[in-house]
């Protein structure tokens, strides 16, 4: 007779050991569609930039696992009502939480699978994966669309205090080497508590929150939103487009069956044959066709594709100040006549990049006081930085070709 444990046990650079709880989250760690979050990076193209940060999605999974146990492990010891059933719902809610994602995570949302964020997808898979498992996920499903009557485990998948956001700040921090994102997650969940079914933070916890918000503005500006990266997913996106716009006309364009496919899709549904397909592609599909596109006859896809893999990208830079159409006009001029292209868009673009850390309206942290007191972060007295956390940042991000850099990929095509 052959037995199979499956109280398996990974470790992680982070953490060290990590734990698999039961048999079913094993089962489902071993699924074909939560294998392939290995080979999706966790931070897009931010490799192109901090060359440590080539982690992935299913590093971050099972992070996410692991404190996931901490957390409900803190809360049942405060006498926190959560049962075996819901316990084992949360474990499969968060494990699964971003399988949806596609090639290179957020670098192409909605560029696939057009218009379709990736929690949809997530939400589909989840409901194919609850039939193959008999109706073993109905209520990991129910906390995952917020549907359950316990607010506070919906919140612990997503939330200004969920589970995913520590375990992104910690794993970002540590694989990019950029330590002012560091965060001290145990503490956190340690802190955790539970108030008129709402997640809370007891109040002697106020700064490591703090700290948590902080540490999200520093990793948005100096990794997510940073200016290298940006242009590089921008780029990613009108590899993206250009191909599909080619395969459209009837071009051919070699890719992977799966990724054919979706640059030959013309419409935004989302079938049960694009789900089934879409669980064929990762990162791979996407690096091995813009890798054969730099040779494309096509001039705007053969350039893009090798500025892209090449890392030859273009000149960049985020101000306060959003560039006037004239300005870009004469930018797209110059790549048109440099370049001897008719449509320079590909090229040159002005992104609006807008960050508001803590909203305390939509998006409000308690914090709990002994005597009972709950009071939104922002108007507790001890809060040091909040107030300036709250303030919406909005900045533009322009990238171009400059005079060198056309003359670079002239001198290539002679």
């Amino acid at each position: 007779m052959n037995y199979t444990n499956k109280l398996k046990i990974f470790n992680d650079p982070i953490y060290g050991f990590v734990q698999i709880p039961n048999s079913i989250v094993y089962d489902l760690v071993e699924h074909p569609f939560f294998q392939r979050l290995r080979y999706i990076k966790q931070t897009g193209f931010s490799s192109i930039v901090y060359p440590g940060a080539n982690h992935t999605r299913f590093h971050h999974a099972l992070g996410c696992l692991h404190l996931m146990q901490k957390a409900i492990i803190c809360l049942k010891q405060k006498n926190i009502e959560i049962t075996k059933e819901e316990e084992q719902a949360v474990y499969i809610a968060i494990l699964l939480h971003d399988i949806g994602h596609g090639p290179f995570s957020h670098a192409l949302e909605s560029a696939i699978a057009e218009n379709i964020h990736h929690e949809i997808i997530s939400l589909k898979l989840m409901e194919q994966l609850n039939l193959e498992f008999k109706g073993e996920l109905e209520l990991a499903i129910k906390i995952f669309n917020k549907q359950y009557h316990k607010n506070f485990l919906s919140q612990l998948i997503a939330s200004q205090l969920d589970i995913d956001r520590l375990d992104y700040l910690k794993r970002d921090s540590f694989y990019t080497g950029v330590s002012e994102g560091n965060i001290n997650s145990d503490r956190l969940i340690t802190m955790m508590n539970v108030v008129d079914d709402n997640l809370v933070i007891e109040a002697k916890g106020i700064y490591s929150v703090e700290k948590l918000l902080t540490s999200r503005m520093f990793m948005y500006w100096q990794v997510y939103l940073h200016k290298t990266s940006v242009s590089a997913e921008n780029y990613l996106v009108q590899i993206m487009k250009r191909a599909k716009e080619l395969v459209q006309k009837g071009e051919k364009v070699e890719a992977s069956k799966a990724l054919d496919y979706f640059l030959s899709k013309t419409n935004s549904e989302l079938s049960s044959k694009d789900l089934e397909i879409f669980t064929l592609l990762d990162d791979h599909d996407m690096m091995m066709a813009i890798k054969n596109w730099q040779y494309h006859e096509d001039k705007i896809l053969s350039i893009l594709s090798k500025m892209l893999i090449q890392r030859r990208l273009p000149t960049s830079l985020i101000s306060k100040e959003k560039q006037t159409e004239a300005i870009l006009t004469s930018y797209k001029n110059r790549v048109e006549e440099e370049l001897q292209i008719e449509n320079a868009d590909y090229f040159v673009h002005q992104t609006c990049l807008e960050l508001e850390i803590y909203n305390p309206i939509e998006s409000p942290i308690f914090l709990k006081y002994k005597e009972g007191l709950v009071v939104n972060l922002s108007e507790s007295e001890h809060q040091a930085m909040t107030l300036f956390l709250q303030q919406p940042i909005k900045k533009y991000h322009i990238c171009y070709l400059n005079e060198n850099k056309l003359k670079e990929i002239n001198q290539s095509y002679k």
